[in-house]
C-alpha cells in the first residue's frame, strides 16, 4: 500500500495551496451580480430611435474565444494552488568525523622490527600498510595528515579525498621532517586545523615510536589545549621490545624507548584512548577498535523533494489567454 502511494505521489501532482481553487467560480460570480449594484445612467439621444441604426450579431450558444478564456482561468488556478510532485530520492549525507592523522617519521622509524606480509619491514612501512587500509574504511569522513619529527608538517588538509592522503603517506620518508620527535608540536598543529571543525567531530589520531625529544610544546601541555578545543586524542605506541637485532633474531636490550605513561596521559585527559602495538597484527587490531570508537555515521533514510510544477499551468494560462483575445469572434 505504502509503495503504491509512493509511486502515485511520483506521477501524480499535488497541490500546496488548495484552497485557491476556490477562485475557480469567481467568474460566474461576477456574471451573477445584481444588475442593480451596475446600473449605469441610460444613453439619451436628440432624435428619434429609427434613424439609430445599430446592427448586432446574435450568438447562438458559446463561442470558442469564451471556452479558451475559461481553459486559461482553469490554468491559471491551477497555477495559483502550486502544483508539486515528488522528485527522486536523495540520500541525506553521512554524519562524518573531521580527523586528523599524525605520523611519526622520526629516524627510530627506519628500525626493521616488523613484519608484513612474511618479510622484516621497517616500522614505517608496516604504519603505511595498515594506515592504507584503515582510510580505505573511513567513506565519508574528511581526513588530514600531519608528519613529524623535529618539526611538525601537514601534508594535506582536512578533505574527503582519502586517495590523496593515502598518496602523501606513501611518498612520506623518515627524517622527512627531522631525525627527533616533536610530540607537543604535532598535537598543537592538528589542534588548530580542527578548531574551527563541529563540535564532536574533532579527532586525531597519533602513531609515535619515542618520547618527546623536539619542539616548543610539551606534549602535556599540548594535551591541554587539545581538551580546551573538544579534540579527541588517540595515541598509538608503535615499536617492538627495543632490543637489538642480530641475524634476523630479536635479542635482550635496552628499555623500551617509548614514553607510554606520557602518551597514556594524552589520550585520558582528552578524552580518547591509548593503544600499545608491538606488531604489524596488533597495530591492525588497533585501527580496527578505532572504527568501532570512531564510527562513520550510516546516512538517514532517503527524501523525495518536491519539486514545483506550477511553470507548466502559468505557461498554459498566458497562451490560452493571448489566443482568447487574438482570436476572431462575434462583436456588437
Amino acid at each position: 500500500m505504502d509503495a503504491a502511494r509512493e509511486l502515485l505521489s511520483g506521477l501524480l501532482p499535488t497541490f500546496a495551496w488548495p484552497w485557491m481553487w476556490l477562485a475557480l467560480p469567481l467568474p460566474l460570480l461576477m456574471r451573477w451580480w445584481p444588475l442593480s449594484a451596475r446600473r449605469v445612467p441610460a444613453l439619451r439621444v436628440p432624435w428619434e430611435p429609427e434613424r439609430l441604426q445599430v446592427e448586432m450579431t446574435v450568438r447562438r450558444g458559446p463561442s470558442l474565444r469564451l471556452l479558451l478564456s475559461w481553459l486559461a482561468w482553469i490554468a491559471l488556478c491551477a497555477a495559483a494552488a502550486r502544483p508539486q510532485q515528488a522528485g527522486e530520492p536523495v540520500e541525506p549525507p553521512r554524519q562524518a568525523r573531521q580527523m586528523m592523522l599524525a605520523v611519526d617519521l622520526s629516524g627510530s622509524m627506519s628500525e626493521a622490527d616488523m613484519q608484513l606480509g612474511g618479510r622484516v619491514v621497517d616500522r614505517l612501512t608496516a604504519a603505511k600498510a595498515v594506515l592504507a587500509d584503515f582510510l580505505e574504511r573511513r567513506e565519508g569522513d574528511r581526513i588530514g595528515l600531519l608528519v613529524f619529527g623535529q618539526h611538525a608538517y601537514a601534508l594535506t588538509p582536512l578533505t574527503a579525498d582519502r586517495a590523496s592522503v593515502r598518496e602523501q603517506l606513501r611518498d612520506s620518508v623518515v627524517g622527512l621532517a627531522g631525525r627527533e620527535t616533536a610530540l607537543g608540536d604535532a598535537i598543537g598543529l592538528a589542534v588548530k586545523r580542527l578548531r574551527e571543525q563541529p563540535e564532536g567531530q574533532r579527532v586525531l589520531i597519533l602513531l609515535t615510536d619515542g618520547v618527546n625529544t623536539a619542539g616548543v610544546l610539551e606534549p602535556l601541555k599540548a594535551a591541554e589545549l587539545a581538551k580546551a578545543e573538544g579534540v579527541r586524542v588517540h595515541t598509538i605506541a608503535f615499536g617492538g621490545s627495543g632490543g637489538l637485532s642480530l641475524f634476523g633474531m630479536t635479542l635482550p636490550g635496552s628499555k623500551d624507548p617509548i614514553d607510554e605513561d606520557t602518551l597514556a596521559r594524552i589520550a585520558r585527559e582528552t578524552g580518547g584512548r591509548f593503544f600499545r602495538a608491538r606488531n604489524t597484527d596488533e597495530l591492525a587490531g588497533i585501527y580496527a577498535e578505532l572504527d568501532r570508537l570512531e564510527p562513520v555515521k550510516s546516512a538517514g533514510p532517503a527524501l523525495r523533494p518536491w519539486l514545483e510544477r506550477y511553470p507548466w499551468p502559468l505557461a498554459a494560462a498566458l497562451l490560452l489567454g493571448v489566443a482568447a483575445l487574438i482570436w476572431p469572434g462575434p462583436r456588437r
